[in-house]
């Protein structure tokens, strides 16, 4: 099983970069979208918010399906639909069917994202899971570091339709992937059978915890906060401080490095703390990191670092929250993860989407950003604390990977 376990890790790794991929391979060409389809950049923003709606949406019709039917078809489908709306991005006449579009993507990779953390769940709980994520963290994190470079790249040879030819390429191989590698691991006699009504009952058995809820809503705030800084970097840095499509890449994945190193380190992190207390403290020290990103943006003191440093501080802080938020969350409902994970996704990307246009609204420039970014921190904080109340939760002890895979 240990031969086993690399490969199924970078497939469930590549199926949980799928959703960024999609969503961050394109910033880079969001100027040159405005300028094409002679549209404003708030309006080219939705385009990213659309993104976010499918992928929030498609979590909560995916997840029940895989509780019912198992992993492996409605993975599959899911994927095979982001293919075909990749397609036809690449010959979108305008902004509308673009926007449309995008939706599509959103809902095919959500069948990815939501697969994956069920798969989790279904293999590891408690601090095993923290971990596993932890690593998936470090191959999702290869997505927004080469996702913009490639997108700047393809835009030196190519328009901003090419970019979605290069996406349509990607989801082709982790279909492919996913389709020779990855092992059902939800067997028959485990698969829910209550149809809509079982759904509509699992999914109120959810929101009747109080714990979970805060914990999801949780995760969405730290999440709006991330999307906060994609949806507004490529204008702030860009138009606001000359930057050219390349310098933008390397500077996003200057930022997307401190997220997947918080990450790894989280797997350290463990060893000493509990999620609960690893949760609490990022939060903590992300919202005085925003406010320092808020300060300086409104004042404009030390320039460029003084976006740049804060605000990846900020990032290294929401990678630490991401693997332990969802661990505690999911560890509550294994007997319906698929519905758990959908629903915790769906939060997740809706919050998110929420952030993309809120930026566009407040100006899009720095000061937009950080107050977003910030706000997120704020709210995430104050849902822990007040909600979840991390002390009162039980102290999670080691646990040992039980992997029974099931063909």
């Amino acid at each position: 099983m240990e031969k086993r376990r690399l490969p199924l890790v970078l497939v469930l790794g590549f199926l949980t970069a799928l959703g960024p991929l999609t969503i961050d391979m394109y910033l880079p060409s969001l100027p040159k979208i405005t300028a094409d389809l002679h549209a404003s950049a708030a309006s080219v923003q939705l385009t990213l918010t659309g993104t976010l709606i499918g992928l929030g949406l498609g979590q909560l019709i995916v997840g029940p399906f895989a509780d019912a039917l198992g992993r492996r078809l409605p993975l599959l489908t899911g994927i095979g639909v982001h293919v075909l709306a990749s397609v036809l991005c690449v010959i979108a006449p305008n902004l509308a069917i673009l926007g449309t579009l995008r939706v599509l993507q959103g809902l095919g990779a959500a069948a990815a994202s939501v697969v994956a953390l069920a798969i989790v769940r279904d293999l590891y709980s408690g601090l095993a899971a923290a971990q596993l994520l932890s690593r998936l963290m470090l191959v999702v994190g290869v997505a927004p570091i080469l996702a913009p470079t490639v997108g700047g790249l393809v835009l030196r040879w190519s328009s901003w339709h090419g970019v979605f030819v290069v996406l349509t390429v990607v989801g082709a191989a982790i279909m492919a992937a996913a389709a020779l590698i990855l092992p059902e691991t939800l067997p028959p006699a485990a698969r829910r059978r209550g149809g809509v009504v079982g759904t509509l009952r699992d999914y109120r058995r959810l929101f009747t915890d109080r714990v979970y809820v805060g914990l999801i809503l949780v995760a969405g705030l730290a999440m709006a906060a991330l999307f906060a800084y994609v949806s507004g970097s490529s204008f702030v840095f860009q138009d606001e401080y000359g930057m050219s499509e390349q310098q933008f890449a390397f500077v996003f994945a200057g930022g997307a490095i401190g997220l997947i190193g918080a990450t790894q380190l989280n797997v350290r992190l463990l060893r000493r703390w509990t999620p609960q207390q690893i949760l609490g403290g990022a939060l903590l020290a992300g919202l005085g990191g925003g406010l320092v990103l808020l300060t300086l943006a409104t004042t404009g003191r030390f320039g460029l670092a003084g976006i740049l440093v804060p605000l990846w501080f900020v990032l290294a802080m929401v990678g630490l929250a991401m693997p332990n938020a969802p661990a505690i969350a999911l560890s509550r409902h294994g007997e319906t993860a698929g519905t758990a994970a959908a629903l915790l996704g769906a939060v997740q990307f809706g919050v998110g989407a929420l952030a993309a246009p809120l930026v566009g609204m407040l100006g899009v420039g720095a000061v937009a950003m950080a107050t977003v970014v910030f706000g997120g921190m704020a709210a995430a904080s104050a849902v822990l604390w007040l909600v979840v109340r991390p002390g009162r939760l039980p102290v999670e002890q080691p646990i040992e990977p039980a992997v029974a895979v099931a063909h």
